[in-house]
């Protein structure tokens, strides 16, 4: 796995704590990932909610087009933000919104 295995997204930014890039590959997109016991798809549905609830918008942005890649379409995406407002509360919900606007403007 490298880092333009990631939605061809170029995760290096030549700055500090770039080899921060390395272990999140390895031990996330390298281990948790290729597990067997959850689709791609379903991992990316709990993935946008973990990262919804957690206010991680930058993160969000990249998982909204991984989602995209693994099956999920924009509607679906839409869904879960919609669904997300419940239970993690209405402002995390906008900013979430924002992010997957972001995200899919590219």
């Amino acid at each position: 796995m490298t880092d333009k295995d990631v939605e061809g997204t170029d995760l290096r930014d030549g700055r500090i704590g770039e080899d921060l890039v390395d272990v999140g590959l390895t031990s996330v997109w390298g281990s948790l990932w290729a597990r067997e016991g959850l689709a791609p798809r379903d991992r990316s549905l709990v993935t946008l909610g973990i990262l919804i609830a957690l206010g991680a918008e930058s993160e969000l942005k990249t998982h909204v087009r991984v989602a995209l890649t693994n099956g999920l379409t924009r509607d679906e995406i839409a869904e879960v933000v919609y669904h997300s407002s419940g239970y993690t509360g209405f402002p995390r919900a906008v900013a979430a919104r924002t992010a997957a606007r972001e995200a899919l403007e590219d």
